[in-house]
């Protein structure tokens, strides 16, 4: 099953409540997502770091061929 733009952003939340978090499907089939997550917590964390803590928020749901979520393409970063 597809998520929604509102799952995904629920999930990146509950680990970042004070982020700045944009979610758009790329192509329009629900699979393929873009997302940018803005927290002050990436302060200091190199690129791997900052896109490690996003992924662990998803809590699974990109695990596998089953994934809920099948793509995702990450920005992230420290607020200017």
């Amino acid at each position: 099953m597809a998520m929604e733009a509102e799952d995904i952003e629920a999930l990146i939340r509950a680990s970042f409540p004070k982020a700045k978090i944009t979610v758009m499907d790329t192509v329009g089939d629900k699979n393929h997502w873009a997302a940018e997550v803005i927290d002050e917590s990436f302060r200091g964390l190199n690129r791997v770091q900052q896109q490690r803590a996003v992924y662990a928020s998803l809590k699974g749901k990109m695990d596998g061929a089953q994934g809920e979520l099948h793509a995702l393409a990450l920005t992230t970063k420290a607020p200017d």
